[in-house]
């Protein structure tokens, strides 16, 4: 069946970027384009749903067609799609899936709806000299994602742990918010966090020894909510630069810690980050130093396919498409993964 799907066009609208990538050959990116809503969303503090689906409308024809122009190549070109399917915004979901459904009925294209998670583990694979080998455990951490994976091929994928509350990206963005800076709020913390003490406070780290694979970050931005209340009421000076040191350094910890874990109980020799928040360097710098004082072979793309983007949709939509994987007319999106 190779060569059946030599150019495939990804879309992806989970959340509040609107994205089009072509790829050809499973190997070789065209074109990767991206109209963030980053600015509209700002005034909020985050993502309105409601405002993010409007937008994916008004932008989405566009961000196709500059895709495929930079890609040189025409709509007649493509051999199939790869869609966003979930899990994310039902209605910015429904958007990608239904311009995606459009096109391919058509022009008479096979179409295949990815797993935005699932699609973030693959990315790494868009930079073949860097691929991680299977299998492999991967950390999924971003705005809306935290959890723990053992990815053994390209379809077969176990969860092993999962956030049960605040996704790390979710953490780090209410603790800007109580820190009066502004969105997102994962950016932001980790550029003051380089001028501040990462020991100046002692937050907590969750440990869950009844599910050690598992996180929670409640707590931590509880604490870190009650520490700076303290300090304002006393009056003293609120060093923010410590705050964020010390709070981005218990969610690594945390991190960094757990996926270790999660390696040496599966006995694999390879570890993925993915997500947003892998695009952070502290925590791309501490994974590569507990990976190799542990023998481990640690893989993390570029930042531009640690957040949202459809180079990765493509990418798995396309081994999805040569396994026959095609999606049915009357599918429609899903917001949350089942377990």
């Amino acid at each position: 069946m190779s060569g059946e799907f030599d150019i495939v066009l990804g879309i992806e609208t989970s959340c509040d970027e609107t994205a089009a990538a072509v790829l050809k050959g499973g190997r070789e990116l065209l074109s990767n384009v991206i109209a963030s809503q980053v600015d509209i969303h700002a005034e909020f503090g985050g993502v309105v749903p409601e405002i993010a689906s409007r937008k994916h409308v008004e932008t989405i024809d566009f961000v196709v067609k500059e895709a495929l122009r930079q890609a040189g190549v025409s709509f007649d070109n493509v051999d199939g799609l790869a869609v966003t399917q979930g899990p994310g915004l039902v209605g910015s979901l429904v958007v990608g899936l239904s311009y995606a459904k459009a096109c391919a009925i058509a022009a008479s294209k096979p179409i295949t709806g990815v797993n935005h998670v699932q699609a973030h583990l693959m990315a790494s694979f868009l930079e073949p000299e860097s691929s991680p080998g299977f299998p492999f455990v991967g950390l999924v951490v971003s705005g809306g994602h935290t959890s723990l994976y053992r990815v053994d091929d390209f379809f077969h994928v176990e969860l092993l742990g999962a956030t049960r509350d605040d996704a790390a990206g979710e953490a780090f963005d209410k603790v800007a918010k109580i820190l009066g800076l502004p969105y997102p709020g994962g950016p932001v913390i980790s550029r003051l966090a380089e001028a501040g003490r990462s020991d100046a406070f002692s937050f907590p780290r969750a440990r869950l020894p009844e599910t050690p694979l598992d996180f929670s970050f409640s707590g931590l931005k509880t604490a870190v909510l009650q520490t700076v209340q303290k300090i304002r009421r006393s009056r003293k000076k609120l060093i923010v630069e410590d705050i964020c040191a010390s709070f981005q350094e218990a969610v690594i910890d945390v991190l960094v810690t757990k996926t270790i874990e999660a390696a040496k109980r599966n006995d694999v020799r390879w570890v993925v980050a993915a997500g947003g928040v892998a695009a952070n360097k502290r925590l791309r710098r501490r994974l590569a130093q507990e990976c190799q004082r542990e023998s481990l072979h640690f893989v993390v793309p570029s930042p531009v396919f640690c957040t949202d983007n459809a180079a990765m949709i493509a990418f798995t939509g396309y081994h999805q498409l040569k396994e026959g994987m095609v999606l049915r007319p009357e599918a429609d999106v899903y917001s949350r993964i089942a377990t």
